[in-house]
């Protein structure tokens, strides 16, 4: 969205009140909250976010260095922070998204309490939640801007300032927000899309698994759906966007057939190698000769020209072939593209492996060559031994150690970390990212739960020093100072949650009369000139 230029909304505003505005409201005033309210609605976030995704789609097909990244947040805070960190080391936001995971809305975020990521919160507070991070990220731009318009009343260089005001770059970045596996029936996943839309989310993240057996992509009892009832909640969340008018509205389309062995269904087949004949292929059976062989209850059917039983469990449940995952994983994924009208993919893996998980893309791209994965650089892999362990298999290969060298059982060991071999899987975990990206198709790498695992860290390490020996000076040597240190604006808490956006607005009003808290006597200004 192509905003207005301070002068142009100054100009604007002197054309509608040339006698001044009613009520004596000064005109440069009006001028300010007009540019501070960097978005009108957050359906117009979600269109012009949808918009810049698709550009850096584009960049990413032209240059795989050219990748985006995000961190789930599951606060507006959270997001606020991780933004003005991004800006105040890069100078820009570019190719910085925030993701939010439905795992952290079910175990930080709902009424109902501390749950597993299985679908049982109420699915409101995903929306509740991107409106909140598009609530902070737009606060941030009016304390930004706040602090420039200050500025623009004591500078003798106008100029200067207002080109800064000009320049601002927002906070407000892509959300690529998780819908889990739609929560419920076709058109309520449509419903929830709409909702998530209109609270400002471009991009919206689905899974093929059974909507009431959802289960974290990373634990057992996965249960997926057919294709075909997948390519129909793909198709709610595009006419949702359609719908709303976010005609670059982003769709991830995620797998997790690499780990579910399970259907709940059999789908119909029409003829050979429809959706549903493409699916049943991978069944578990066992062959029947005579139908006397059966069970009341049991089901058989034609496959390939013979009669078979698929194996059932007792909770009605179907079995996919051993070892079938990556198979299914590849026909998930073509069929999502170019039958479902998904823009990205997403394969949930249970460790995290450039090399396996690149073999499946490159299969993907044989029919669709243009194919682009959002990777989850998940906190449930243990990185420090899945990279150490493919380090060490590595240089078996290699001969360059025994296998007698480096015990697994052992591999976690502190003593490793400034080892040879410690010291290349770091190498090559700095270089994951870089290399999923080139060598797998990856467009998005995400880290699901940093704000999860980084809060339960930062509160035990605060908790032990302070309830412990050091008392103060656990909290002043391990944040504040910190803080002061590294330009953390949050020093200042008053000034990062809105207090000069309160006076600023009390001077606009009241002029002279204004009772201000960012007088002599407000303690923040002890931080004044240290962040």
């Amino acid at each position: 969205m192509t905003r207005k230029t301070y002068q142009e909304t100054l100009n604007e505003l002197e054309a509608r009140y040339p006698n001044g505005a009613p009520g004596g409201i000064g005109l440069d005033g009006l001028a300010q909250l007009k540019i501070q309210n960097t978005y009108s609605t957050h359906l117009d976030i979600a269109r012009d976010m949808a918009t810049l995704m698709r550009k850096d789609m584009a960049e990413y097909d032209a240059d795989s260095g050219q990748f985006t990244q995000s961190l789930g947040c599951w606060s507006g805070f959270h997001a606020m922070q991780m933004m003005r960190a991004i800006k105040r080391q890069k100078g820009t936001l570019d190719k910085a998204y925030v993701y939010l995971s439905g795992w952290m809305v079910a175990g930080l975020r709902n009424r109902f309490g501390h749950l597993p990521d299985q679908s049982m919160h109420e699915k409101t507070s995903v929306v509740d939640l991107i409106q909140e991070i598009y609530t902070s990220l737009r606060q941030a731009d009016e304390v930004e801007l706040n602090d420039l318009f200050a500025e623009l009343k004591t500078t003798d260089n106008r100029d200067a300032v207002i080109a800064k005001i000009d320049a601002h770059e927002t906070y407000v970045r892509p959300i690529i927000a998780d819908i889990d596996a739609g929560f419920g029936n076709v058109h309520a996943t449509y419903l929830l899309a709409k909702e998530m839309i209109k609270a400002g989310a471009c991009c919206i993240q689905i899974e093929n698994q059974v909507s009431d057996a959802k289960q974290c992509g990373h634990q057992d009892g996965k249960v997926t759906v057919p294709r075909e009832d997948f390519i129909e909640k793909l198709r709610a969340v595009r006419m949702a966007f359609e719908e709303l008018g976010v005609d670059d509205g982003v769709i991830v389309a995620r797998t997790d057939s690499l780990g579910a062995g399970l259907t709940q269904k059999i789908p119909v087949s029409r003829e050979a190698g429809d959706h549903a004949a493409e699916y049943t292929k991978w069944l578990d059976t066992t062959p029947v000769s005579d139908l006397n062989q059966l069970e009341d209850g049991e089901v058989a059917i034609q496959l390939d020209g013979k009669l078979v039983k698929p194996t059932r469990l007792p909770n009605g449940l179907y079995k996919f072939k051993a070892d079938t995952g990556e198979d299914r994983v590849v026909e998930d994924c073509v069929s999502s593209l170019t039958d479902g009208g998904a823009d990205l993919l997403w394969i949930e893996t249970a460790t995290p492996n450039v090399k396996r998980i690149a073999g499946m893309v490159n299969r993907i791209k044989e029919v669709v060559p243009d194919a682009k994965l959002t990777y989850n650089n998940s906190p449930s892999f243990n990185w420090t031994l899945n990279l150490r362990k493919q380090v060490r298999e590595d240089w078996i290969a290699e001969g360059k150690i025994h296998e007698s060298s480096y015990p697994e059982a052992e591999l976690m060991s502190a003593r490793f970390d400034k080892d040879p071999l410690g010291l290349e899987a770091d190498a090559r975990l700095q270089a994951f990212q870089t290399d999923i990206a080139r060598e797998a198709g990856v467009f998005h790498n995400l880290i699901t739960l940093p704000t999860f695992h980084m809060t339960a860290k930062f509160m035990n390490d605060l908790s032990e020093g302070y309830f412990g020996d050091q008392k103060m000076l656990a909290y002043v040597k391990e944040i504040q100072r910190e803080e002061i240190r590294t330009g953390v604006s949050a020093v200042k808490h008053q000034h990062e949650v809105g207090s000069d956006l309160g006076d600023t607005f009390k001077e606009m009003t009241g002029g002279d009369r204004a009772l201000k808290a960012g007088g002599e006597h407000n303690t923040m200004n002890q931080f004044a000139n240290v962040a």
